[in-house]
Formats: C-alpha cells, structure tokens, sequence
C-alpha cells in the first residue's frame, strides 16, 4: 500500500553486500517497498518479496541465475509471481500463509516449506501478530543475514526520533521479542526501507527495548500515515 508510483520511477540500489543487493522500485512511495537478492549456498539467487521494475533482471543478474522467489508476508504478494514465471521458478510460500497464493496467476509454480528455505541456508521462524497477519522472518546464521518483512522497518512511517531500526508502530505495545530470540545479526534487511549493516545485533536489541516507550510519538507521527495505507488497499505493502 503505496501512493501511487509513476511508469518514469527509478530504480534505486541498496543494501548491497558481497552476497546480495536491495532495491526499491518506486523510490518515492510512501510504503518504501524493499526488494532483495540474496545468494544462497546453494549458489542460485533467491528474491525476496520482489518489486518489479526495469532493471531488476540487470541487477539481479549478478549474482547469478534466480533459484527461487520467496514470499513471506501475507501482504508481499508483490510482484513475486511476475518474476517468477520470467526466470521459471517456484514462488516459495511458508505453510502457514494463506493470501498469497490466491494473488498469484493459476500458472505459476508454488512450493510450500516449514523451516528451510530450499537450498539456500536460511531458515524461517513464523509469527501471527492479528488475525489475517502472518509473516515468517528468515535467518542465516553462515552469515548473519536476517530479513524482516513488516514487523521492523527503517521506512519514515516506522521510525521516530533518532531510531535507525523500529517495530511497525501497531506492534509497538507488544514487541516481537520470542521472534527473534538467539538472533545475532550481522545485517538486518527489511520490507520497507533500506537495510541496517552497523552494529545490527545493537539496533535490533534497540528496537525491540525501547518500542513500548515510543508508541505514542510513533502513533502521532506515523500511525495516521499508516492508517491511510491500510485503507488504501489498492497496492500490497
């Protein structure tokens, strides 16, 4: 959920590593909608919750041939099936998710998983946060690489103050703390803005410490906003 992105919109990189690269297809959107490429150890490409834009493959391509496309927010449908069906692979879908796939055309290849996301080391940890929300967090822990769809954000309509990481502001009074429990990240990637990459593990225990004491700014600075999103219900976060 988005305002409305022109066909004349950049692509713009970011979060690139020696592994992967990040990109937002519409850099001007309210919702800033990440895209990332990851190489898995299996030594193929995986793309999480992609947005489509000119370029993308050109970008992608670096890393080498796309493995598979991952969805792991209710809400991410994106452009995951699109890519997909252009590089011949899989959509691969948690067990639980249950939106997605309805958002794809009849044409596309699903594959459902539990914990392991093929071949490519990360594993996943799932989370219901209200009824009709199901998202799964992804970590690797070869290289500390985590990736979070919704529930941490780095996006103006997450962030207040001088945080560099928050919990989606609805989440605030509940932090998903059990999620990311053990979780020593060396990189922190995330659906909405750009990546973190200094001092992660310290951004993430921030966000998660102190997203109770900010609620209520966050609420008046960015819960209309995101209230506006929602209702919109024309674009996927």
């Amino acid at each position: 959920m988005s305002s409305p992105a022109s066909e004349d919109d950049d692509l713009r990189e970011i979060d690139r590593w020696t592994d992967g690269v990040g990109w937002l297809a519409h850099p001007e959107e309210d919702a800033e909608r990440a895209s990332h490429a990851i190489r898995g150890d299996d030594g193929g490409v995986w793309l999480f919750d992609p947005v489509d834009a000119p370029g993308v493959d050109d970008l992608v391509a670096e890393f080498g041939d796309v493995a598979g496309v991952a969805v792991l927010s209710n809400y991410h449908a994106r452009d995951a099936g699109r890519i997909a069906a252009r590089h011949d692979v899989p959509v691969y879908l948690p067990e639980w998710t249950n939106r997605v796939a309805d958002r794809l055309a009849a044409d596309v290849r699903v594959e459902r998983f539990a914990a392991d996301l093929g071949d490519s080391g990360f594993r996943i940890r799932g989370r219901t946060p209200v009824p009709g929300w199901r998202e799964s967090v992804a970590y690797r822990p070869t290289d500390g690489t985590l990736y979070v769809p919704d529930l941490l954000g780095t996006a103006s309509t997450y962030v207040v103050g001088d945080e560099r990481l928050a919990v989606y502001v609805f989440r605030r009074p509940v932090p998903p703390r059990d999620l990311f429990a053990g979780l020593a990240p060396e990189r922190v990637l995330v659906g909405h803005g750009t990546g973190v990459f200094a001092d992660a593990p310290a951004a993430l225990s921030r966000a998660l410490d102190r997203s109770r004491a900010g609620f209520p700014r966050a609420l008046r600075e960015n819960g209309p906003t995101q209230l506006r999103l929602l209702a919109e219900g024309t674009v996927e976060l």
